[in-house]
């Protein structure tokens, strides 16, 4: 009796450390009160990317700041990566009974947003997205099909293979084209480099093969978009912006000028009075 006793304790034991020391695809930061809005960063960024943002709705808005595995210094997760993080927000959302829900995201966080917004299942009021398409591989690749992206690839071994003063060279140069400012783009670098090796490679894969044009068709909440000016300019961004939403039956677009891909960085005025415009219109 003492030794079935023991074992089960053992077994115990097990369950807990393991759960434990799983790592999650979602770290969650609740801040404020009221209705509920979930924040999603884009890739690479922590939730400290939306401290502005918060300071601003925390007095009116339950603000929920997403980090996801792998960035700010969370541990990583197995492969593949971003059916995990979709999975995991999913199940947060419901869990938690988020009704009425508010979605902001940017970059990845957006496209992400899209894919959330497609579920039948979750009661969301809004989507926000900021300078997020829905199929950013299509952009980058003609004749795109996200079939042929694959995670052991020359281009993913390279990266991987990268000494950390290639890699942080390799950082300065992406950062130096994501804001105007150079102070955010020391930032930007620092989150980079903060980031997981294998999720930075293997997860921006993922999200290259990501295409949620087709969600956009049965999404039929309100949807605010944040277009940055730079680098194409202003006619590009419309133009790739109505090319990659044609699917979408109704939203507002908005360009940011003079800013790059990070707006509430190099517009944040602009952008807090775009983002509390649209929240206005949802109440």
């Amino acid at each position: 009796m003492k030794n079935i006793t023991l074992a089960i304790i053992s077994l115990l034991f097990f369950f807990i450390t393991e759960a434990q020391e799983t790592p999650k695809p979602i770290h969650v930061e609740v801040i404020g009160q009221g209705q509920p809005i979930l924040l999603i960063p884009g890739f690479t960024v922590p939730g400290d990317s939306w401290t502005n943002t918060v300071n601003r709705l925390k007095k009116d808005y339950e603000c929920h700041i997403v980090t996801l595995a792998g960035f700010g210094g969370k541990p990583p997760i197995k492969f593949p990566w971003l059916p995990k993080i979709n999975e995991a927000l999913e199940d947060y959302i419901t869990s938690n009974k988020l009704e009425n829900l508010l979605i902001i995201g940017h970059n990845l966080g957006g496209t992400v947003a899209i894919w959330l917004a497609s579920r039948e299942s979750l009661n969301l009021s809004k989507l926000i997205l900021v300078d997020a398409l829905p199929a950013a591989g299509a952009l980058m690749f003609p004749n795109f099909n996200p079939n042929n992206l694959a995670y052991d690839s020359p281009f993913n071994n390279q990266q991987l293979a990268m000494s950390k003063d290639d890699f942080s060279k390799l950082a300065d140069g992406m950062s130096k084209g994501m804001s105007l400012n150079p102070k955010d783009q020391e930032q930007i670098k620092h989150w980079i480099l903060e980031t997981d090796r294998k999720t930075y490679v293997y997860g921006y894969t993922d999200y290259l093969k990501l295409d949620v044009r087709e969600h956009l068709k049965s999404i039929k909440i309100p949807v605010t978009i944040l277009a940055a000016e730079q680098p194409f300019g202003k006619d590009t961004a419309l133009e790739n912006y109505k090319s990659q939403y044609a699917n979408l039956k109704a939203y507002d677009l908005i360009v940011a000028e003079n800013s790059a891909h990070f707006i509430m960085f190099d517009q944040p005025e602009w952008f807090l009075q775009h983002i509390n415009k649209s929240l206005s219109l949802t109440k």
